[in-house]
């Protein structure tokens, strides 16, 4: 092959098209990125502005493609793919929502434990304690005389450890500076996306007891 630029491109142009050709046996990039794909229907067919059938127009016109024809082949393609896609990511979150439900439906109720005595807690304080296995902390809060509610201390978004401001009434995410309301444990400022699980509290006989965990969306 000629070292002069001009013509090497003319011999370029001048090769076989067709892969198995051997005059282009052992060459590799140059080959139409179009040669695999199969053939397109022929409302699909891209037709030049000249009017020359495809084999007859220049380089240029088969590597970019800009009328519509071939503009919305390529479009119907890739928006087929993507509603594959997103179908089946649909369908895989339904199901994994779905199985949540079961287990928890099938899963045996949290049994009664006693927490503390009432009069162990003063009002304007908090403890810690796990409920309902040991791995799960919880908060049992007494913001005054007349008050005591409990909330799980995972925060919503990132399950960081939620510290207690009861002056401000508030519990305060220190990770991520979320926020839930220190009376309900509503999600009141920041990432977390839900509230705070509610521990269930029974006070009988000066005794504080866990009863139930509820779970909220909103």
């Amino acid at each position: 092959m000629s070292e002069d630029p001009q013509s090497r491109h003319v011999e370029a142009l001048a090769l076989d098209p067709r892969v198995d050709s051997p005059a282009r046996e052992g060459l590799t990039g140059t080959t139409r990125a179009g040669i695999y794909e199969g053939a397109l229907e022929a409302e699909d067919t891209t037709v030049a502005p000249d009017g020359r059938p495809p084999e007859q127009q220049p380089r240029w016109r088969q590597d970019f493609p800009i009328d519509w024809p071939a503009d919305q082949y390529v479009a119907r393609r890739d928006f087929g793919r993507f509603l594959v896609l997103t179908s089946g990511a649909f369908v895989a979150g339904q199901a994994w929502i779905a199985a949540r439900h079961l287990v928890r439906a099938n899963r045996p109720p949290p049994p009664r434990v006693r927490i503390a005595a009432l009069d162990e807690i003063p009002a304007g304080s908090a403890s810690v304690f796990t409920y309902p296995g040991p791995a799960d902390r919880c908060l049992l809060i007494r913001p005054d005389e007349r008050t005591l509610v409990a909330f799980s201390q995972m925060c919503t978004h990132l399950s960081c450890a939620v510290v207690p401001r009861i002056e401000e009434g508030v519990l305060h995410c220190p990770c991520h500076e979320g926020y839930f309301d220190l009376y309900t444990g509503r999600n009141i400022a920041g990432p977390p996306p839900r509230p705070l699980p509610r521990i269930l509290l029974d006070v009988v006989g000066g005794e504080v007891f866990a009863t139930g965990v509820e779970e909220r969306s909103v």
